[in-house]
C-alpha cells in the first residue's frame, strides 16, 4: 500500500499540474533537488548516530515492503504457544519449561509457531519472563512491573525513527525555501534579461518551495505515521503476552490466562471466544 500511495501522490500532483496546462519540463530542476536533498541528508547525518541511521534505513525499507506488524495469525500462534507452555507448566511443573526457554530454536514446542520464533522481540520477551519463573524468587506483581518496563523501553526505542522522520518532514519546507531563495538570488543576477529568461529563473526558484512542501506532507509525514502505527501494533503483541503470563503467574488456570491474553488483542485481529475455545480444544486433542 505504501507503493500505491506514492504512485497516487505523484500521479495526482503531476496529473493536476498537467490538467492546468503545465509542462513537466518546468518541474525538472536538478539544482533544486540537489540543494534540498543534500541539505536534508546532511542534517540527518549531523543529528543521528550511525546505529540509529541504520535502523532508520531498515524501517523505511520495511514501509516499502509493506510490513505492518503482527497479523491475526501471529496472535493466534501466540495464544496457542502460551497455552501449550502453561499446560506443560501446570502438568509437569515450571522446571519442565527450562530447556524450551533456554534454547527456543531447538524446542519442539516453539518450532510449531514460526511467527513467534522469527519475531525476536516477542520470543525474547516470552523466554526471559519465564526464566524469572524458573528463578522462583520474583513475586507475580514484580514480574508484571518488569514486563511493563520492557514494553515501555521497547516502545520508546521503536519510536525514535518515527520522531526523526517527523523532524525531517518539519525541516523540508524550510529547506525548500532555502532553495527558492537561492533561485531568487540567481534571478536577481539576470534581472536585466528578457521577461522569458527572468520568468524561467523565478519558476525554477518556486520549484524548490514546491518540492520541499510536497516531500514533507506527501511522503515523510505519512511515513512517520506509518511507523507509529506499526510500533503500536508491535507493542500490542507484547501487551498480549504480558496479559497471559501475568494471569498465569497469579495462579489462574491456563484457559483463563489465555482469555486474559485474548481480550488484550485489538478487535480487528482478535479471534472470538468460540474460535479460541475451538483452537484450544483442537490443540489438546492433537497433544
Amino acid at each position: 500500500m505504501a507503493i500505491v500511495g506514492i504512485i497516487v501522490v505523484i500521479g495526482g500532483v503531476l496529473g493536476g499540474f498537467l490538467m492546468a496546462g503545465g509542462t513537466l519540463g518546468v518541474l525538472f530542476q536538478p539544482s533544486e533537488f540537489i540543494v534540498i536533498g543534500c541539505a536534508a541528508i546532511g542534517g540527518l547525518l549531523i543529528s543521528v548516530p550511525i546505529v540509529t541511521l541504520k535502523k532508520l534505513i531498515a524501517d523505511i525499507i520495511g514501509i516499502i515492503k509493506g510490513e505492518a506488524g503482527p497479523s491475526k495469525d501471529t496472535y493466534v500462534q501466540t495464544l496457542l504457544l502460551l497455552n501449550e507452555l502453561f499446560q506443560m507448566a501446570r502438568k509437569d511443573g515450571i522446571i519442565a519449561l527450562e530447556s524450551h526457554v533456554n534454547d527456543p530454536h531447538q524446542s519442539k514446542i516453539f518450532e510449531k509457531y514460526p511467527k513467534i520464533v522469527h519475531d525476536h522481540g516477542a520470543l525474547a520477551y516470552i523466554c526471559d519472563t519465564i526464566k524469572l519463573f524458573l528463578a522462583g524468587s520474583v513475586p507475580p506483581h514484580e514480574i508484571e512491573m518488569l514486563m511493563d518496563a520492557e514494553i515501555d523501553s521497547h516502545h520508546e526505542e521503536a519510536g525514535i525513527t518515527a520522531t526523526i522522520i517527523t523532524k525531517i518532514a518539519d525541516a523540508l519546507p524550510g529547506l525548500g525555501i532555502v532553495a527558492a531563495v537561492l533561485g531568487i538570488i540567481i534571478t536577481m543576477g539576470h534581472i536585466d534579461g528578457d521577461p522569458a529568461e527572468v520568468g524561467g529563473h523565478v519558476a525554477a526558484a518556486l520549484v524548490g518551495t514546491f518540492l520541499g512542501v510536497l516531500m514533507a506532507y506527501g511522503f515523510f509525514s505519512p511515513m512517520a505515521a506509518n511507523l507509529e502505527a506499526r510500533n503500536r501494533n508491535n507493542a500490542r503483541l507484547l501487551h498480549v503476552i504480558k496479559a497471559g503470563i501475568s494471569a498465569f503467574a497469579k495462579g489462574m488456570a491456563p484457559s483463563v490466562s489465555i482469555e486474559f491474553a485474548r481480550r488484550s488483542i485489538f478487535h480487528a485481529d482478535r479471534p472470538s471466544f468460540e474460535e479460541t475455545e475451538k483452537m484450544l480444544k483442537d490443540a489438546k486433542n492433537k497433544g
